[in-house]
Parts: C-alpha cells; sequence; structure tokens
C-alpha cells in the first residue's frame, strides 16, 4: 500500500522548467497563504465560487493538514526556488450508489496557467485514488472556467457533464 504523504514526482512543464509534485505538509501554510495572495482575484472566484479576499486560518488548516486516505492534497513546487505555484485535492466519500467517489479540486497561480500542471497534478491524484479504492472523480466548475473544462475533457478518462444552477457538474469514471 502507497503512503501517499510522501508522495514526491519529478515533471517537465511546458516552459521546459521542472516542478515536483509532492504531497502537501502542514509546514507549508505560510507558503500558501503567500500564493493566495498573489493570485488574481478572477482565478479565485473560479475556484470557490464566491469573491475571496483572504484565506483564513482555519481554511489554512483544511487545506495542509489532510489524512492522504479520504482527503488528499498535492502541491506543484518550482524546483529552482522552492514555491508553490499549484495544487490539487481530492476529498473521498461514499456516494449512495456505494460507489467510491471523490470530489476533485485545483487552482493554478495565474503566471503558470496553461503549461500543463493541472493535468500533471490530476495525474498523480489518480495514481493514489486508484490505489485507495475510487473510481470516479467529480467536480464542480462554472461554465466560463473553460480551462478547468478543458484539463478534464482532455485527461483520457471518460468523462459525464450536466449543467445545474449554473454550474457543470463533471464525472470522470477512473
Amino acid at each position: 500500500m502507497m503512503n501517499a504523504s510522501n508522495y514526491n514526482a519529478v515533471e517537465t512543464i511546458r516552459s521546459g522548467q521542472i516542478i515536483t509534485i509532492r504531497a502537501i505538509r502542514t509546514e507549508d501554510a505560510p507558503l500558501l497563504r503567500g500564493v493566495f495572495h498573489e493570485v488574481d482575484k478572477r482565478s479565485l472566484y473560479l475556484r470557490f465560487f464566491q469573491n475571496k479576499s483572504r484565506i483564513t486560518d482555519e481554511e489554512l488548516e483544511y487545506f495542509t493538514e489532510v489524512d492522504f486516505i479520504n482527503h488528499v492534497a498535492l502541491v506543484a513546487v518550482l524546483v529552482d526556488d522552492s514555491r508553490i505555484i499549484g495544487g490539487g485535492r481530492y476529498f473521498a466519500y461514499d456516494s449512495p450508489t456505494e460507489i467510491r467517489s471523490a470530489e476533485i479540486a485545483f487552482m493554478v497561480h495565474d503566471l503558470y496557467q496553461g503549461l500543463g500542471i493541472a493535468t500533471l497534478i490530476m495525474k498523480h491524484l489518480l495514481i493514489i485514488a486508484r490505489e485507495n479504492g475510487i473510481v470516479q472523480f467529480e467536480a464542480d466548475v462554472l461554465p466560463e472556467n473553460a480551462k478547468m473544462l478543458s484539463v478534464f475533457t482532455r485527461s483520457g478518462l471518460p468523462v459525464k457533464t450536466s449543467r445545474t444552477q449554473g454550474v457543470v457538474h463533471v464525472t470522470l469514471a477512473l
């Protein structure tokens, strides 16, 4: 059985820069807070579905203190300066249909969007999810978040989408 809390992989993004995709750690909280303040308000809205001007201590705790079984979080870190430039996570739950599902979400720093970082993070979350018995990912995405919808549709996984109340619900079979 994999120990996802020690997960670590090296990848090259489209710009040619080398990143490490690794398990988030509690001590990443200050770095995460810094990234939050650098990200454009529009990007935050697309991720959180609301205007956010700050990240609370409770949110930082939720984002960094995960069990790596039902709640798994990975960050993308630049190898040359150790800055967090993106992250992704899933939170597993048992659905009413007995299918082990997980809600998945991503955030990539504005300066690094379009370089394949969310796709790479999803690839590594998939490895961990399959090891943990997850059989599908689900996500709610705002229709105007074309970049995120593209990550899902180009994932190579079977994708189902539906629209409800101004949100696109995406289901990916693993």
